[in-house]
């Protein structure tokens, strides 16, 4: 394995202003008091970490929806898609991926298809781990249409940490599979609502990785999976 890629792993754009004021403030520290510098390292490195972009292996099978986020899988529900992003009343499987301040930030594609709405919520900061938390906290959502006809709602949610989320596409805009299209600081979720009747290939409590981990797949019919914890 190439330890190069593992520890000089790429920083996201939007990192690079948060690294040089956590520097800024560590060469501040050393005047102040040493011992106090090598905790702005530490605080540095961890933002350069926190911001970090690795590659990933997307798979190209057709019908795959892969995970849009870094994480744990902490809810597993059926629900109607939020009302804004127009995709209608029917019932859904909402699958909640949790990132923590340790967790990848940047968001990717589920699929590839056509963005078709992007809505903005504002909202409150409660603890994004909680179900509560897709109804009541700030949130950025997007509806994505399919080539086959399929419809899949994304949706970005702060959480107590979290108070900026960042979308970085456009309404109109097509994106491949794991393509990049957002990222939130620091600490959220992310729900996924997948297209009426189809069931997820992961289970509660389960990590995803974003661009990689396989949510569900359109081309089979399966029953949701359930983990069990050993």
């Amino acid at each position: 394995m190439d330890m190069i890629k593992i520890v000089a792993v790429p920083m996201h754009n939007e990192g690079r202003k948060f690294v040089a004021i956590a520097a800024a403030i560590t060469v501040i520290l050393w005047f102040v008091w040493q011992p106090l510098f090598w905790l702005g390292v530490i605080l540095t490195i961890w933002v350069y970490y926190f911001f970090r972009d690795p590659v990933r292996s997307v798979p190209q099978q057709d019908g795959l929806i892969v995970s849009p986020a870094d994480g744990v899988v902490s809810l597993i529900t059926n629900t109607p898609a939020p009302a804004e992003l127009d995709l209608g009343d029917d019932m859904r499987v909402r699958v909640s991926v949790f990132m923590n301040v340790f967790n990848c930030h940047v968001n990717r594609a589920p699929v590839g298809g056509k963005i078709t709405k992007i809505s903005y919520h504002h909202g409150k900061f409660v603890n994004a781990s909680l179900d509560k938390a897709s109804e009541h906290n700030e949130r950025n959502g997007l509806a994505f249409e399919l080539s086959s006809g399929h419809s899949i709602g994304v949706v970005q949610i702060a959480g107590l940490v979290a108070r900026r989320i960042l979308c970085l596409v456009e309404e109109g805009q097509t994106l491949e599979t794991g393509e990049r299209f957002g990222l939130i600081r620091f600490g959220s979720r992310l729900d996924i609502y997948l297209p009426p009747g189809v069931q997820p290939m992961v289970s509660v409590g389960q990590t995803a990785v974003a661009g990689e981990t396989v949510l569900a797949d359109l081309g089979i019919e399966i029953s949701a999976r359930i983990g069990k914890d050993i």
